[in-house]
Order: C-alpha cells, then sequence, then structure tokens
C-alpha cells in the first residue's frame, strides 16, 4: 500500500529542480518544455523525531522509516486537456496519484523562459486548475451520455444516479474543483468517478532566495487563491534545496542556521503531503526491526496488521499497544509493562497517531 503524490505545475517553474532535492534521484532538467516526458518516481523517507527517539532508547539493529512516493510529472499546458502538450498522457499520470503537489513559479529569472512569457502565479494556477476542471467535466459527459443510454433499458435505480452526474457536472461548469463540492451529493459516487480534481492539492511557492524569509506579491497571489479553495501553501527556493541536499548534516544545519531557518522546506514539504492525505504513523519493534507504518487515519487494528502482511490480519487475535508518549515517559517498553500500560486490545481498536504495536495472529 503506497501513497503517491503527484508534482505538477506548468513548465520551467522548478518541479524538477525541487523532485530532485526531494529525493536526490537525478531527474533531468532543462529550460525548455516537456523534457520530463516520463514521470521521474521517488522514494523518499518521511522525517520523524519520534522514530529517532524510540531508536535511541531500544538501539535496535535495524531502523526503518517510513516513506511517501513523489512522481515528477511532466508540465502541463493551456489546452491540455484537449492534447496540446502531450497533455492526454501526462493527465493520466495526475489520475494514479493520491494527492497533488502544485508548484508555481514565484521568481524572477530572464534567464529561464516562462512558457507564457510573463510571471503571474495567478493565471498559472488558473491554467493548470482549468484543465483538471475540463478534463473531469469530459468524464462526466462521458459517464451522463452513457448512464442516458442505459435508462433506456428500463432500470429506474439509474434516475439518482444521473442526477448525481448532472449535479456535479453543473458544479464543475462553474469552476469549483471537485475536492470544493465533495461532501455535497453521493459521496460513493464521487469516488468512483475518480475526478483528477477531486485529489487534495498541497500548493508550493517556489521562490527566490531573497523573499525565502518574507512575503512578495506573487506569494500572496498564490495563498489568496489556495484559501479560497481551503488547500494549503508551503514556501519554498527550489534552487536552495537543491544545494542543502548535496550538504552533510551538519554542513547543512550550519547553512540553515546562518539562514535563520528552522528546517530544510522539504521536509516540512514532506511533512505536509502526509497530513494532507490523513495519514498516521504506528510503531513495530518485532525482531531485530523498528520500524514505522503509514496507515489512513481511521483504520482498525486488523487491517493495520495487513499493511505488514495479509497473513496478519487474516489471523488476526489482538493487538498489544503502547502509545509513544507513555514509552517516552517511563524510558522503555519494559518500563511501561510494569506500570500496567501495555494494553491488549481487539478487532474493533483504532490505531492511533504513535501507537507502538504488537501484534499477535494466528493462520
Amino acid at each position: 500500500m503506497g501513497f503517491r503524490c503527484g508534482i505538477i505545475g506548468l513548465p520551467n517553474i522548478g518541479k524538477s529542480t525541487i523532485f530532485n532535492a526531494l529525493t536526490a534521484a537525478g531527474a533531468e532538467v532543462a529550460n525548455y518544455p516537456f523534457c520530463t516526458i516520463d514521470p521521474n518516481v521517488g522514494i523518499v523517507p518521511v522525517p520523524d523525531a519520534r522514530l529517532e527517539k524510540i531508536a535511541a532508547v531500544i538501539k535496535p539493529p535495524k531502523t526503518t522509516y517510513t516513506t511517501m512516493e513523489f512522481l515528477d510529472i511532466a508540465g502541463l499546458v493551456k489546452g491540455a486537456s484537449m492534447g496540446e502538450g502531450l497533455g492526454n498522457r501526462f493527465l493520466g499520470h495526475i489520475r494514479e496519484v493520491d494527492a497533488l503537489l502544485h508548484i508555481v513559479r514565484c521568481f524572477d529569472d530572464p534567464n529561464i523562459v516562462h512558457v507564457a512569457g510573463t510571471i503571474d502565479p495567478a493565471r498559472d494556477m488558473e491554467i493548470i486548475n482549468t484543465e483538471l476542471i475540463l478534463a473531469d467535466l469530459e468524464t462526466l459527459e462521458k459517464r451522463i451520455e452513457k448512464t442516458e443510454k442505459l435508462l433506456k433499458t428500463g432500470d429506474k435505480s439509474l434516475y439518482k444516479l444521473l442526477d448525481s452526474y448532472r449535479h456535479y457536472h453543473a458544479l464543475l461548469g462553474r469552476g469549483m474543483a471537485a475536492r470544493q463540492i465533495k461532501n455535497e451529493n453521493g459521496a460513493d459516487v464521487f469516488e468512483e468517478l475518480r475526478l483528477l480534481t477531486s485529489k487534495k492539492v498541497l500548493y508550493v511557492a517556489n521562490v527566490s532566495e531573497t523573499v525565502l524569509k518574507g512575503k512578495s506579491d506573487y506569494v500572496r497571489q498564490v495563498e489568496k487563491l489556495a484559501r479560497q479553495e481551503g488547500s494549503p501553501v508551503i514556501v519554498i527556493c527550489g534552487d536552495l534545496e537543491a544545494e542543502m541536499v548535496q550538504l552533510s548534516p551538519e554542513e547543512r544545519q550550519a547553512f540553515l542556521e546562518d539562514l535563520g531557518l528552522r528546517e530544510v522546506g522539504l521536509h516540512q514539504l514532506i511533512r505536509q503531503g502526509y497530513e494532507l492525505l490523513g495519514l498516521i504513523t504506528f510503531y513495530t519493534t518485532a525482531g531485530t526491526e523498528l520500524r514505522a507504518w503509514t496507515i489512513p487515519q481511521g483504520t482498525r487494528a486488523p487491517e493495520a496488521a495487513g499493511r505488514i502482511h495479509s497473513d496478519m490480519e487474516r489471523g488476526f487475535i489482538r493487538a498489544e499497544i503502547l502509545h509513544y508518549d507513555d514509552f517516552v515517559r517511563l524510558g522503555g517498553l519494559s518500563q511501561a509493562k510494569d506500570k500496567g500500560l501495555l494494553r491488549s486490545e481487539g478487532k474493533e481498536y483504532v490505531i492511533k497517531d504513535g501507537d507502538i504495536v504488537l501484534f499477535r495472529f494466528n493462520v
């Protein structure tokens, strides 16, 4: 069960530079559109101070972070929904991810050509969002046409479904992204449609180093439009992040202190993407490995066990639970067990963020 974030935006706005810094994967970066035709893929460990704290106490032979997968999807252009710039191919890549990191160019640089000729974050965001909406409208139009034909067979249960499709089509036709109307009508139908604009979005304002710690009119444009749809925004300097990824941890920390920054911007990006998807982390200490695992909020214990191995879900008996806060407060697993804080939970238990879990199962 992987969690995938697609990195999108217009050409030449710093997507591949940010992807390279994020994953150290060495994607091709060039000053011309569509240098990334097939999506570059990178697996990135999620920064986790709790995992490091647990490891410092129990000193396991092996520690494994949970990860996220990032896809650097080639730049979209106006008309992508109609096939411009290989748009249909790129839109297909977007359909396969769980969330979107929408990179917006918020820097001036005469040496890097902008596909539209000028720097205008609001216009750039509108181009991308409009193309995704147009693609969704086409999906709905096909679904409406198919359902209308099926109605001729006499299946009256399809009337409600057709009403839902028309409802969504009307709202998207007014320029609303599907994620803004998700709870209005027929959530189950909505999920089945797999609309592009139903995916959650984290906007990333890619700025120059000179405005990294302040605000610019460009960044304000991004924040205003993101606020209207309830999406978060972070501000990073892609070029600076690309420099820092080449440094040792000690050099990087000194670099951050010189800049007056608390952390690498890309750590914030990973963490925000993780939160955007509504994911939590639990930990296992079985055998020689301490490991972090990613699951959606609301996952019950058997399904969490299945994240590790399907046999564990099928043969689930119980889960022995100790929360991270109790682990830290008491100084270890054995101390918590002596205090009676190691709980036994059954099939209905919902895993909490920070739970340290031992699954008991039999197959």
